[in-house]
């Protein structure tokens, strides 16, 4: 149940972090609005996985998941450029939450 808290957790994060980007700097309030109930929901659910798993796992793999979750929002939808060293950046990211995960 932890891991599953965390990856809702981590969804949550790249929800807020794209609600971030879309209220263009707090000043359109749905998104705004967004933003801050998904920061809390995220929170939460880390805080509640937090309970079981481990402070460096657990917050390695919530932050991981939401960067490279972003990323991929941003390329996807946001027309985000998708270079090789950004890919490479994203890939160092995945091999280090597996890492994390299997340690």
């Amino acid at each position: 149940m932890p891991w599953i808290l965390l990856l809702f957790a981590g969804l949550l994060e790249i929800v807020w972090a794209v609600a971030m980007k879309q209220s263009a700097g707090f000043t359109r309030l749905w998104p705004t609005a967004l933003m801050g109930v998904s920061m809390i929901g995220s929170f939460g659910l880390l805080a509640l996985a937090m309970r079981d798993l481990p402070l460096g796992t657990a917050y390695t793999i919530w932050t991981g998941i939401g960067a490279v979750g972003a990323f991929m929002v941003g390329v996807m939808f946001l027309g985000e450029a998708l270079t090789a060293p950004r890919l490479i950046a994203a890939a160092l990211i995945v091999a280090g939450l597996v890492t994390m995960k299997l340690a």
